[in-house]
This record gives C-alpha cells, sequence and structure tokens, in this order.
C-alpha cells in the first residue's frame, strides 16, 4: 500500500514537472524559434474597418508598427434615416473614402449590425474538441435559425471544464450580408474579414480600458443592444426595443413615467448577466453608449444598477482619434483594433467555423541552427588550422637552415664514422691480446737454444714450429704464461742428427688476457 502511494506522489511530481518545465522553459524556447519578422507583435499592417448602422455608416483607418496602434482617420456617411445603406451607394462611397484616405493597400473589415446576427452560447463534450469544427457545423441548424450553406459563421470556446466546452457562436444569413460583399468585389474591394459591431465595441473597451469582465449596453432612440463580456469574449448577448416613443428630455414638472419604464426593459436584460459575473465571485463593470438619452434617464440607470458606469460618448477613450470626441465611430475603430491587436482574438465569419493549423515560421530556427553548425565547425577546425600554421612556420624555419643542418648532419656521420673505429680498435685492444704481445711472450719463455721456424696466430689459437734441445720441457713453460692454455703437440716430434736437436709443432689456446691481467692487478694491490 505505501509503495502504491510513492508510486502515485512519483507520478504526480513527474507529471507536475513536466507541466512546468513545458510552462517556463519550452513555450518560451518554442515562440523565440518560431518567431517571424511577419509575426503581429511587430510586423507593420494596415486596415480600414467599415461598420454597417441604420441610416449610415462609419469608417476607420488605422495602422500598426511595432505594436504600436494608432488611428488616422475617420469619417461617418449618412443615409435615409431608420433604413441601412443600400449595397451600391455603400460600395461607391467606400470607394471615394479609400481613395481620399489613400489607403488602397489596406486590408478591410466590414462589421455588420448584431440585429444580423445570431450570437448564442452553447455546450459540447469535450471529446468533441478535435472535431468542433464539423460538430458547429453539422448542429448550425439547431443552433441558429440558418443552416451551414446559408450562414456566415464563427466559434471559439470560451472555457472548458468538467468535461464540457462552452462555445460562444456567431452566425449571420449570408443572404443579407454577400449583396455589399459583391457590390465591394465589383468596385475592386476585397472584404478580409467580417465581424459585428457588437464584438467590435467590446474590443475597444478592452483596449481603452484594460478590462476583459465588463457589461455594454447601447440605446439609440426607441432600441437597445448589449453584450456580456467575460475574459474578452462574448458570453452573452440581448437586443430589442422599447414599446415607448423615443426618449426625450422631460420638461419641468414631468413625472418621467417613460424614463422609468424603459430602464426597467433594460434592466430586466442586464440583471440575469449582472448575477452571472457576480456567480463568478467578480464585480461587473457596466460600459452605455447612450445617443438620445435624457438626462434622468441616465440618472435612474446609475441608481439601478448600484454598479460603477462608464457612458462611452462622454468619457475619454484612452485612444487618440481625430475628428469631435461626439462623432467617434467606435464600432469602425473597434474593428480596427479587432484586425491590428494581437489580443483581440476575434471572430471572422467568413471563415465559417474553419481553422488552420498554425504555420510556425522556421527562419530563426534555420538561421540559429545553421549558427550553431558554423560555430561547431569553427570550433573543430580553428585548432586545426592553428596548428597548420604552426607546421608552416617550421617548415619555414627549417628550409632557413637547411644548409646549416646539412653541415650538421655530415659532421654527425664522421663523428659517428670515428666513433665506430675508435670503438672498434678499443674492444680489439681489449678484447684479445695483439700479436706483438704473443710474439714478445714467446721471446720471453722460450729457451735459448730454441728457436722457431714458423708462427701462425689467430683469434683464438696459436701453432708454432722449430727446434729445441728437448721439446719436452717446452709444454710446461708455455702453460705457465698468461696467453696460453692447452698446450700440446699438434704432430709427433722427432730428433734432428744434423743439428742435434727436436724437431717440433706444438699447438695451444690463446688464454683469456683480460680476465688474467684483471685478476694480476687485484694480486699487485693486495
Amino acid at each position: 500500500m505505501a509503495v502504491s502511494i510513492d508510486i502515485k506522489k512519483l507520478t504526480s511530481f513527474t507529471l507536475g514537472a513536466a507541466v512546468k518545465l513545458k510552462d517556463t522553459v519550452w513555450r518560451p524556447l518554442w515562440k523565440v524559434l518560431t518567431f517571424s519578422p511577419a509575426d503581429d507583435a511587430v510586423s507593420a499592417k494596415k486596415n480600414l474597418a467599415v461598420s454597417i448602422a441604420k441610416g449610415s455608416f462609419s469608417i476607420a483607418y488605422g495602422s500598426r508598427f511595432l505594436s504600436l496602434i494608432k488611428i488616422k482617420q475617420v469619417r461617418e456617411y449618412s443615409f435615409e434615416d431608420g433604413r441601412y445603406p443600400q449595397p451600391e451607394a455603400f460600395a461607391s462611397s467606400l470607394a471615394l473614402a479609400i481613395n481620399d484616405f489613400g489607403a488602397a493597400k489596406a486590408d478591410l473589415s466590414l462589421s455588420i449590425p448584431k440585429a444580423w446576427a445570431v450570437i448564442k452560447t452553447t455546450e459540447f463534450p469535450v471529446t468533441v474538441k478535435e472535431n468542433l469544427s464539423s460538430v458547429i457545423s453539422y448542429e448550425l441548424d439547431r443552433l441558429t435559425p440558418f443552416s451551414p450553406e446559408d450562414a456566415l459563421y464563427d466559434f471559439k470556446i470560451l472555457t472548458e471544464g468538467a468535461g464540457k466546452l462552452t462555445v460562444l457562436v456567431i452566425a449571420a444569413k449570408a443572404d443579407l450580408v454577400k449583396p455589399y460583399i459583391e457590390a465591394l468585389r465589383e468596385k475592386g474591394i476585397i472584404v478580409g474579414r467580417l465581424t459585428v459591431n457588437l464584438s467590435g465595441i467590446g474590443t475597444l473597451c478592452r483596449y481603452a480600458d484594460k478590462e476583459d469582465n465588463f457589461i455594454f449596453t447601447a440605446i439609440d432612440k426607441n432600441v437597445y443592444e448589449g453584450a456580456l463580456f467575460l475574459d474578452g469574449s462574448i458570453a452573452g448577448a440581448f437586443t430589442g426595443s422599447f414599446s415607448t416613443p423615443p426618449i426625450r428630455p422631460l420638461a419641468s414638472g414631468g413625472k418621467g413615467g417613460g424614463e422609468k419604464s424603459e430602464v426597467d426593459t433594460l434592466m430586466a436584460e442586464i440583471e440575469p448577466l449582472i448575477a452571472t459575473v457576480n456567480n463568478r465571485g467578480k464585480l461587473p463593470k457596466i460600459v452605455a453608449l447612450l445617443k438620445d438619452v435624457s438626462p434622468p434617464t441616465k440618472e435612474l440607470l446609475k441608481l439601478r444598477t448600484n454598479l460603477p458606469l462608464k457612458i462611452l460618448n462622454e468619457t475619454d477613450i484612452n485612444l487618440r482619434i481625430p475628428g469631435q470626441q461626439s462623432a467617434i465611430p467606435y464600432a469602425a475603430i473597434g474593428g480596427v483594433l479587432e484586425s491590428l491587436w494581437p489580443k483581440a482574438d476575434a471572430l471572422d465569419l467568413l471563415r465559417k467555423g474553419l481553422r488552420e493549423s498554425p504555420k510556425y515560421p522556421m527562419t530563426l530556427t534555420i538561421f540559429l541552427i545553421i549558427s550553431i553548425i558554423a560555430m561547431w565547425i569553427l570550433y573543430m577546425v580553428s585548432p586545426l588550422k592553428i596548428e597548420e600554421k604552426r607546421l608552416t612556420e617550421i617548415d619555414r624555419q627549417i628550409m632557413l637552415r637547411k644548409e646549416e643542418v646539412k653541415k650538421i648532419e655530415a659532421l654527425k656521420k664522421d663523428m659517428d664514422a670515428l666513433d665506430s673505429e675508435t670503438s672498434t680498435i678499443s674492444n680489439f685492444r681489449e678484447n684479445r691480446p695483439t700479436a706483438l704481445n704473443i710474439l714478445r711472450e714467446l721471446t720471453t719463455i722460450l729457451p735459448k737454444t730454441t728457436w722457431l721456424t714458423r708462427v701462425r696466430i689467430t683469434e683464438t689459437t696459436v701453432d708454432i714450429e722449430g727446434y729445441a734441445s728437448s721439446a719436452s720441457t717446452l709444454l710446461p713453460k708455455l702453460e705457465s704464461t698468461k696467453y696460453f692454455k692447452k698446450s700440446e703437440f699438434a704432430s709427433p716430434t722427432f730428433r734432428d742428427t744434423r743439428i742435434n736437436a727436436d724437431r717440433f709443432n706444438i699447438k695451444m689456446e690463446i688464454a683469456d688476457v683480460k680476465k688474467a691481467e684483471g685478476e694480476t692487478k687485484k694480486i699487485e694491490k693486495k
């Protein structure tokens, strides 16, 4: 049991360490290795966002360089009040604006009204995450009034947990949007991205206030709409109209019944969203865009919400916008930010839910690998080059002293030859007695009545022939000397009567004279 618990602890620790290593080391390293100069964080980009609304459409032109976003120009075109602009008139006006802005090469984002789209959150089992695009396409006619063929849509995973995925789906009827896209295409203008006005305004609020959790509401005459933003994404939306006539400032002494009714209607939509935020342990903030709304209605809205309320069109949005504050096209500016701000993570209805795997640029990775290989080769080759230079210098020095070396080598050869000859002579003198010493010894030990007719000396033997008055007395004399040993007659002796002497032929070996001389010296020292 204890072993099982230890294994579980070890497994848990190993998995935790692996996840921590992945988050703290591998992911930052992977970002560096796959970093591209075209990355959204540093690349230069331009975008023109167009927002369609009832009675008008607005344009915002912005650019990004090294993560700095700048809104360069904004403009609003008015049309028949209460109606959306027709595609042909819309395309013609937009073509003129693009020419005036000098934005022909900018990407174009089209933002449509909330009334044209369906915004809905739904849940799926986490098992479908890998095939979520196919599942959304299959379930779209159940989630929205549109079929996949008749809709432009996109989705985003909001949360994941407890075996479920909470997914945001935004869809618009293609027949409403495509006439505008086709009219623009006829003018040579290509729509690169399609979004919803609510999403753009939410992105603007996030960018300006650095706040990811808030409730947005907009009132324009007798129409209202809004959305709940959690962690920067739409988590719920609402839209409707008031039953009363458009809100006007009350005359002195008015009772204000219209304002109360409209605030009650709006709060009925907002209060469930406030409860959703409170359930997550957060205090929501309300951002409102109020047009043609009386001051009493504003005050009543503040009292009823009892929450921080920011009126967008009455406060600074912390973004430099050309033109008057009252004429700011918030949805169009939000569309620019959605395209240029890497953290926007906005949806694009033109994708129809399709997701492409990110293609990581390998330029920096390849450059680093080549640099490492080059440094490794340099590390391996440099010692060889240094040694080659040393050898070259040594060869040069040898060539400079070649003649001297030759002379030295010739002298060395002569010295070796002389040493060899000297050694030979020394060895000859030390290892055996010379013939002169032998002859001198024979002369000393032989009697005067003895004479020699022939003496033959080799390296190891001596042969003598001659005459003596008595040949038998010669052997003891020869044995007594230090030069000879094993003396014997080589042939029988005979008496020569003519000279009255014995003829002899004696053979003997040469003794170890060197050893004998050494012993003699030792005796003399004693």
